[in-house]
């Protein structure tokens, strides 16, 4: 990072950002030249659902030669579609835990109860992949990212799409790798996500104000840890 103090050492993300903060030239400077991409995607979602320029790029080619390791994701796009009346209908007897209807809602109930008209998708792209180790997290993570932002911008999360080049296990890796394969999985667990946005705007979700406590993993059951090396 080219962002340094005196004796060379870099700054860290949380000193960067107190710095943008607290020192008007600085910020002049390097503040600018930011650009908010989650912003601007919450932005488009909420203003043009259909556009194909739904992305996040996550490589900087600028400085890739001061990188120890380049990301291997270099970024994710959004797909939004519209939902069909059963659609929303299952979507709030799902939500509102339903068992049966009463009398079918209309769409202008629907839309009274605040059910999404549209669900989003997201496909994120990844140059290498570290099949044993990384990519549980990856599918982890990029599912998170959906759930946050379908709840943002009022949507249902639809598919998560991983677009995987040089998917590999390591040599160090095969033992654990067969040793998993000797075990049965368990149930799936549910995420929860127990907040409402807080937004400047209209538009931009204050991130950094969710609290880890408010997302909640239900019914996670695992087997005994497998170690498996890190290789780069």
């Amino acid at each position: 990072m080219k962002y340094r103090h005196e004796d060379g050492t870099p700054f860290t993300k949380e000193e960067f950002l107190e710095k943008l903060r607290t020192d008007k030239e600085f910020n002049d400077e390097f503040g600018s030249k930011g650009i908010d991409q989650i912003a601007n995607l919450i932005n488009d979602l909420k203003t043009n659902p259909d556009s194909r320029r739904l992305m996040v790029n996550a490589y900087n080619v600028g400085e890739l030669d001061q990188m120890v390791l380049p990301p291997c994701h270099y970024g994710f796009q959004v797909y939004t579609r519209e939902l069909g009346i059963e659609e929303r209908r299952r979507f709030k007897m799902k939500r509102d835990n339903i068992a049966r209807w009463m009398m079918a809602p209309s769409e202008q109930m629907l839309d009274n109860g605040n059910v999404p008209r549209r669900a989003i998708s997201l496909m994120w792209n990844q140059r290498s992949v570290d099949t044993p180790l990384g990519l549980p997290f990856n599918i982890a993570s990029y599912g998170l990212l959906l759930m946050l932002l379908a709840k943002e911008v009022n949507m249902v999360p639809d598919e998560l799409i991983g677009n995987l080049g040089d998917c590999h296990i390591y040599n160090n890796q095969i033992d654990g790798i067969n040793e998993q394969l000797t075990r049965e999985p368990y149930p799936l667990p549910q995420v929860h996500l127990d907040f409402d946005y807080s937004y400047s705007d209209g538009y931009i979700v204050e991130w950094d104000k969710i609290a880890i406590e408010q997302i909640k993993l239900v019914n996670y059951q695992s087997h005994p840890t497998i170690k498996m090396p890190l290789s780069n």
